[in-house]
């Protein structure tokens, strides 16, 4: 997505979590000032709030959040997952996305774009096979704590957006996946942008249809 922004004449500030290497930096490297990286491990809140402090000041015409794991075993029912790794997917893709967004929405101006990578299977309506039970269940949480999230903006709000950018083949989704990061991300960007300067929350897929909440 970094990468999309840039080819698109954006400039990005991108998070990467301590001690890591990434194509990010790569990205850095021949951006020529365009790609600032902070460092980021959003389930430390003390480093959410550090961030905010060092963007103080600063405008961003679009927040997005991605972040994402699951658990060891992706296809355990949930009466069977340790409280841990239960506790370890909601914290990472739920309960943290929206402690950054909270923390850094005043930085996004009335126009701007607020948004967090969700999943279709996230989806309720849309849930009729089960599996992935405890990554379902995160990405709901997420939905509905931003749903939560557009309730207090006052009115017009802002554009938000959840995102659900289908299967893709990345770390998280493997290499079964039917849809590579190439031919998602651009389609996912988009609609991101199409959507800037309309007010209210919407989920939606690559193709801006919206999903079923």
């Amino acid at each position: 997505m970094a990468e999309e922004f840039l080819k698109r004449g954006w400039n990005v500030i991108g998070t990467v979590r301590p001690g890591t290497r990434t194509k990010l930096h790569d990205l850095a490297e021949t951006a020529t000032g365009r790609v600032e990286i902070e460092t980021l491990d959003v389930n430390e809140p003390a480093q959410i709030a550090a961030l905010r402090d060092r963007l103080a000041g600063r405008a961003l015409d679009i927040l997005f959040v991605n972040a994402g794991i699951t658990t060891a075993d992706e296809h355990i029912r949930i009466g069977d997952v340790t409280t841990e790794e239960f506790m370890s997917v909601m914290l990472t893709n739920a309960l943290s996305p929206m402690r950054v967004i909270e923390s850094l929405q005043d930085l996004v101006p009335a126009t701007g774009v607020i948004g967090a990578m969700s999943s279709g299977q996230g989806s309720i309506s849309n849930n009729e096979t089960g599996m992935r039970e405890v990554y379902r269940g995160s990405k709901a949480a997420l939905n509905m704590f931003m749903r939560s999230f557009a309730a207090r903006q006052p009115e017009p709000s802002r554009t938000m957006l959840v995102m659900a950018p289908g299967w893709v083949r990345t770390d998280l989704g493997g290499p079964d996946a039917p849809f590579t990061i190439e031919e998602t991300i651009p389609a996912l960007v988009d609609v991101m942008l199409s959507q800037k300067g309309t007010p209210g929350l919407r989920y939606l897929d690559r193709f801006g249809r919206t999903v079923p909440w």
